[in-house]
């Protein structure tokens, strides 16, 4: 009797362990399908913002720099004719002296060749960024598309320009790049571009964080910095290791770095999902991601993904 209740609980004990580990597998998957349809859902939503914005302003900015041109010739052409003028009538009556001298001629022409090359380089720059925001933007490809890796890096780096630039409370961030020679590869653009996206702001994040707890003093010597380095493997793959000299992370953190909603981040700051996304991003184009970080040396994220998504294997 004694030894039919012991097998009848050992059975129990085993279908308990075995449910409860099921429970536990299904309760992670849930986790992970709540994690890809809150970003698949903020992400489509991005996209549409960030595609509207472009477009909108891609027209009118097309205008200006067009005209820009014309404007140029127009003033070089009127200029010149105020120089004929001037040589065939160096003496110019009252009036004519007056308004000369009112409007100070002379530095309306020195100033505005200036002035216009200041403009034509500002609707440049504009231009860069509408480009780089639709290029960000091709969040919703549903297939592979042939890109250059480093026009979506560039353009996440743009986007994120204003976060590296020097502030009050924050120095400037260098960002070092060191870039291969790399053939196009196969990929969804827009998804990578946010896998950069998060790394980058991460990056962004620990070294914000750092600086808070540094003196001046060290930072001057010890300046924060990104490093993008880029190259190929094997003939067969493509890494982008992105690092920075921040704070670094212990090893418990690192161990669940890429585990959905988990998040070191002041509440509001952080969702947790975006490492976790883009983790099963890179798994979705048959990659590996990885991080590599010691506490008070920085942290690095490896990312390697095959040149080609027909031909791949498994990355070491």
């Amino acid at each position: 009797m004694a030894n039919a209740l012991e097998i009848a609980y050992a059975d129990l004990e085993q279908k308990v362990t075995e449910r409860t580990t099921k429970l536990k597998q299904a309760v992670e998957q849930l986790q992970r399908t709540q994690a890809q349809m809150i970003q698949a859902e903020k992400m489509s939503s991005l996209g549409q913002l960030v595609a509207g914005v472009a477009h909108e302003i891609n027209n009118p900015i097309n205008f200006i720099h067009g005209n820009l041109r014309h404007v140029r010739e127009y003033s070089h052409d009127l200029m010149y004719l105020i120089q004929l003028y001037q040589q065939s009538y160096p003496q110019p009556n009252t009036e004519i002296a007056t308004q000369v001298k009112l409007i100070d001629l002379k530095f309306i022409q020195a100033d505005l060749p200036q002035l216009l090359s200041s403009m034509e380089m500002g609707t440049d720059r504009i231009c860069q960024i509408v480009l780089s925001l639709r290029n960000f933007s091709r969040l919703n490809e549903a297939e592979f598309k042939t890109v250059d890796i480093h026009e979506g890096i560039d353009s996440t780096l743009l986007i994120l320009q204003h976060r590296l630039k020097a502030h009050a409370q924050y120095p400037a961030i260098e960002v070092i790049k060191d870039y291969g020679n790399l053939p196009a590869i196969s990929c969804y653009p827009g998804q990578l571009n946010q896998v950069f996206m998060n790394i980058l702001t991460n990056a962004i994040d620990a070294l914000e964080e750092f600086n808070i707890q540094r003196t001046e003093q060290e930072i001057q010597i010890n300046p924060s910095q990104i490093i993008i380095c880029t190259s190929v493997v094997e003939s067969k793959w493509v890494e982008i290791a992105i690092a920075d000299n921040g704070m670094g992370m212990p090893e418990a953190v690192q161990d669940r770095i890429f585990d959905p909603f988990f998040t070191t981040k002041p509440v509001g700051k952080g969702t947790g999902i975006g490492m976790s996304i883009s983790y099963q991003i890179i798994e979705k184009h048959h990659g590996s991601l990885h991080c590599c970080s010691t506490p008070n040396q920085g942290a690095e994220f490896k990312i390697r993904i095959p040149i080609e998504q027909l031909q791949h294997s498994n990355p070491k």
